[in-house]
């Protein structure tokens, strides 16, 4: 896979902006509510698949370098591969799964919506998962702390990561985002 210069420093960008946006938390027990899924999605509505993954891998390689990028600040080998890490490598899989959606079909406000809640639900799934193992919790137990109480808020991000990114996509400069896929 070939990533241009601009795509990189389009990558670069965003990593930057998602790090940022992590930072906004609600402590809601073992796995908080944070912007850091609002961003991802975002992210690859605007970037698409290649670059926007490019972009949340970049993220992830800076926490793990120890980079306090990741929610409330914090980074390193014990968050990634923790018990809340899978919802963080559930990034990756998030925007390989949203931007082909959006990469397959026609960049408009449905599209975008519904690659973006199946996207958030791919987060939730692997992260729900990795909990369920990397913890030793039952099934219910991970269903319950990592999927259920996340479902709405990540339905109501994914909504509006997809009306926004097409709002700004069709108003950004098109010499930039628009031959990216």
């Amino acid at each position: 896979m070939r990533i241009s210069l601009r795509e990189q420093l389009l990558a670069a960008i965003f990593a930057g902006i998602i790090a940022i946006l992590s930072q906004v938390t609600i402590p809601l027990g073992l796995i908080p509510l944070t912007l850091q899924t609002f961003i991802i999605g975002l992210t690859v509505t605007i970037l698409g698949s290649k670059t926007g993954t490019w972009a949340i891998t970049i993220y992830l390689l800076l926490g793990l370098i120890g980079i306090p990028v990741f929610a409330g600040g914090s980074a390193g080998f014990g968050v990634l591969f923790g018990p809340t890490g899978g919802f963080l490598i559930g990034f990756i899989f998030n925007g390989l799964v949203t931007g082909s959606i959006l990469d397959n079909t026609k960049k408009n406000y449905f599209w975008a919506v519904i690659a973006n809640i199946v996207g958030a639900m791919v987060t939730l799934a692997f992260g729900t998962a990795w909990l369920k193992f990397g913890t030793g919790m039952e099934f219910i137990a991970a269903l319950k702390t990592g999927f259920i109480p996340f479902i709405i808020p990540g339905i109501i991000k994914a909504v509006a990561c997809g009306l926004l990114g097409i709002f700004l996509l069709r108003r950004l400069p098109q010499r930039y985002f628009a031959p990216i896929k």
